[in-house]
């Protein structure tokens, strides 16, 4: 337009000029028309008409510089385009370099939204949030937040009054406030986590058979904070959570229930493009996704119950893990993870133990029996990979596998031993109809009882100190619906411990896992039904929300070998209520 412009002003003044030098007089048709003129008489002075005639002649431009001041004005008019021709041409590559960063920060934001979308379950229907992200075995009813690492956020009235924002990092406090009864039909005494595998038997002699049990806890309460920012086209997600669920004193239940603060979550997660790199203390790539390969609470699946121990047969763990994952697109994700290993023998929340050798029980230094802490010596991280597909917000599915890498030393021979184990898994959940979800997660493997919230042990110890893997397997599988502010869920949970016996050093003695003689510990089968519903009073983004949450469940479990007269199976009751507070928290929105 500019340019049009200018060329018509151009026109006009090359129009115009012309003109103007065709109606001046020249010199000689000047000189003429003057000689024909009658003589006039001369001024007083003698000099007024020669003065005046001089004059007039100054006054009056020669057609020389009428030429010259056309040239010159075409000389400017023509610089002008040649300056506006550079200034399109440096327009046009200035958008084209708009445009290309339009497209890259379109693809991080689809990229950022797809690591961690909104679960798409009953879930996410009640709450998709910072703090629904804590809760996710339990949903918020308000979006109090997204669970995407580049977050949708709502209209400005509903932001979170808790964010805040240092330097370009945005900081959302998140956390909830739980009050949590529990009753069980027998005396666990584990708390309100449940030691699914160590429930006892019956019989008139057994305390613990003949006393039920009722406490109240704060101890699931959560609190911990999420930073978001964007770093040079990458979107970096820092997440920490804790709770109260730590090693206590044994007298701290009787006046200050001073509970100690624990840590649960502790990771950093870096996305550009297609690309995810994860670092920390994370949930392991083994637990099951909701949705996508996501590290964020609100995308794993480890049930609704109330139980802080979640559900049996529940494949998962907390894990320091580094973690790769590439996004090909938003319906399908590919990780490879490298775990930190743990060989472990059982004896962990209420676990059974093989029996080993007598010459070898030195081997509960090299192998966890749930009270080494860290004096294991591992032999290489385990590697875990998953392939996931949601092919729509209604569908996922995943799977996988783990290898795990074992060692030992025999003190007595002086011989190194190792062996190789590893599993696999298939999890789906879909949407049948609007609210109404089933899902199944299934696990089997030679040497991964750890994985099963340890409630079975990995291995065997030969009485030469050689290691033989045993074979376990779980299942969670069950349904949730969701209506409005109600959640109503329900699942079947499943243990089996394969039995691997051998014979000791003197040829007669048993050895192992699940043998004829073998302790009432070793179990064949663990299984547990749960019913439960979450029902939202209130919810408001700015202020939080407020659920009342309650599970039943009965379990049970049975032995390899019942030795005469002792119970077939133990059973439990068990029923959990709790009032939960959730903090308002809203995910900035970042990329945008």
């Amino acid at each position: 337009m500019l340019k049009l412009w200018m060329t018509g002003v151009l026109s006009a003044v090359l129009g115009v000029y012309p003109a103007l030098a065709g109606n001046a007089p020249n010199n000689e048709t000047a000189n003429k028309e003057v000689a024909s003129q009658p003589a006039m008489p001369a001024a007083s002075n003698g000099v007024g008409e020669s003065s005046a005639s001089r004059g007039r002649a100054a006054e009056e431009p020669s057609p020389a510089s009428y030429g010259a001041e056309i040239e010159q004005l075409r000389e400017m008019v023509t610089e002008q385009a040649r300056q506006l021709e550079t200034q399109q041409q440096l327009l046009r590559e200035q958008e084209q370099k708009l445009s290309a960063l339009t497209e890259e920060l379109r693809a991080a934001r689809s990229a950022n939204e797809h690591l961690a979308a909104p679960a798409s379950s009953g879930l996410a229907s009640l709450a998709a949030g910072a703090n629904s992200e804590m809760s996710g075995n339990a949903p918020a009813p308000v979006a109090l937040a997204t669970s995407a690492s580049s977050p949708q956020q709502g209209p400005p009235g509903e932001e979170s009054p808790l964010r805040f924002r240092i330097g370009t990092a945005d900081i959302t406090p998140v956390g909830f406030m739980d009050f949590t009864g529990v009753w069980r039909s027998r005396d666990g005494g584990s708390g309100i986590g449940t030691n699914f595998a160590g429930i006892p038997y019956g019989g008139s002699t057994s305390i613990p058979t003949n006393l039920g049990e009722f406490r109240e806890s704060m101890q699931n309460s959560r609190i911990g904070f999420r930073v978001d920012a964007d770093v040079k086209g990458a979107h970096v997600i820092g997440y920490m959570e804790t709770d109260f669920l730590g090693n206590n004193p044994g007298n701290v239940a009787v006046s200050s229930n001073s509970n100690t603060l624990r840590s649960r979550l502790y990771w950093v997660d870096l996305r550009e493009s297609h690309w995810e790199v994860l670092g920390g203390q994370t949930w392991s790539l083994i637990t099951p996704n909701r949705s996508g390969i996501s590290p964020l609470p609100a995308d794993v699946f480890f049930s609704q119950d109330m139980d802080v121990n979640y559900q049996l047969g529940l494949v998962w763990g907390r894990i320091p893990e580094l973690r790769v994952v590439y996004h090909p697109s938003d319906k399908m994700a590919f990780a490879i993870a490298l775990d930190s290993p743990e060989q472990y023998i059982g004896g962990s929340a209420g676990a059974p133990t093989p029996t080993l050798p007598a010459a070898l029980a030195t081997y509960t230094t090299e192998l966890n029996n749930g009270g080494n802490t860290f004096g294991v010596p591992n032999r290489a991280p385990d590697v875990i990979a998953k392939l996931a597909f949601d092919p729509s917000k209604k569908v996922h599915a995943e799977i996988g596998g783990v290898a795990r890498f074992f060692q030992a030393y025999n003190p007595t021979s002086a011989t190194h031993y190792s062996a190789t184990g590893g599993g696999g898994f298939v999890n789906v959940n879909f949407e049948l109809f609007k609210g109404f979800r089933l899902l199944t997660n299934n696990f089997w493997s030679d040497g991964g009882g750890r994985y099963i919230f340890g409630q079975a042990p990995d291995l065997i110890v030969r009485a030469d100190g050689s290691l033989s893997l045993i074979h376990s397997g779980s299942t969670v599988s069950g349904v949730e619906y969701t209506h409005r502010n109600t959640m109503i869920f329900g699942y079947y949970g499943g243990l089996y411990v394969q039995r691997n016996v051998a014979f000791d050093a003197n040829g007669t003695t048993l050895i192992g896992y699940g043998f004829s003689g073998s302790s009432s510990s070793q179990n064949r089968a663990v299984q547990e039904g749960t019913l439960g519903f979450n029902q939202a009073f209130w919810k408001n983004a700015k202020y939080g929300a407020l659920n009342l949450i309650g599970q039943y469940s009965y379990l049970s479990r049975n032995p390899w070998f019942v030795a005469t007269g002792a119970p077939k199976d133990a059973h439990l009751d068990m029923v959990f209520l709790d009032l939960r507070y959730t903090l308002p928290g809203s995910a900035p929105t970042l990329g945008k």
